[in-house]
């Protein structure tokens, strides 16, 4: 089913379901589509939230993550959001970690997937090129362990945004402004249970990546997925969305 996306204000989002808050949050070449499959399995039994991060509208000189991170919060604070379940994938993992070191009080639990925020390989250790469709296919494909994964719909959509010099270089300097603000002296002070769902052949943020974040967030569990590579929601939605059902269930997140 096609998620229906909503306008308010300078937002758009999804909002599905009712009940205590699920935020999710893309990464930087994601889309609302990304998490279709967590929205279906989830809105059910929570309010499942997506806010469109600007990551190709802020202005250039505002590209980085604390631009995005000020429009996380504008969004939480216009739609009085409360004691969440924050998640987030790549980029916007490294987001959600920010707003939660930045609002403890807001975040009940924290789901990491391929998080940036550490270390990681941007899209594969290159920037887009402009103009290649064929190289923009590779390094769509590349951050899946099955290249199939990478639908023509999915790659086009990329392919158009790439094409676009002022969405190219809003994506470099956020990847940069991503590459350049390392947590690892932070996390040890997140205190949200943390849930991290990894893909054992992630090859932008390797599982060596996800042992760190283990490792320095204190209250954490990692589960691996495999023949998975950067985007397990995407890959495998079924393992994806029972781990992490469990994990709500296990930590007693339960619908208000």
């Amino acid at each position: 089913m096609k998620l229906s996306v909503k306008e308010e204000g300078d937002f758009q989002y999804i909002d599905e379901g009712q009940g205590k808050v699920l935020l999710l949050l893309h990464g930087l070449f994601g889309a609302l589509s990304n998490w279709e499959s967590v929205v279906n399995r989830f809105k059910g039994e929570y309010r499942v939230v997506i806010p469109m991060l600007p990551i190709y509208e802020m202005p250039i000189r505002k590209a980085d993550l604390e631009g995005l991170q000020l429009h996380l919060e504008a969004f939480v604070k216009h739609f009085k959001l409360e004691r969440m379940t924050v998640m987030g994938n790549s980029l916007g993992g490294h987001i959600a970690l920010l707003y939660t070191l930045a609002h403890p009080d807001k975040v009940e639990r924290l789901v990491l997937t391929g998080s940036s925020g550490l270390f990681e390989n941007a899209m594969g250790g290159s920037y887009p090129k402009r103009g290649s469709y064929e190289y923009i296919k590779e390094r769509v494909e590349y951050t899946f362990y099955d290249p199939k994964t990478a639908t023509k719909e999915y790659v086009d959509e990329v392919f158009e945004t790439t094409k676009s010099i002022p969405k190219c270089m809003r994506i470099v300097s956020i990847a940069k402004s991503a590459q350049r603000h390392n947590l690892a002296g932070e996390l040890p002070n997140i205190k949200a249970p943390t849930l991290l769902i990894w893909g054992l052949n992630d090859t932008i943020t390797p599982p060596m990546v996800a042992h760190e974040f283990n490792r320095l967030i204190p209250n954490s569990t990692l589960r691996f997925i495999d023949k998975c590579c950067h985007a397990p929601m995407m890959e495998h939605p079924e393992k994806f969305n029972q781990i992490l059902s469990d994990y709500l269930s296990q930590t007693n997140v339960s619908p208000a």
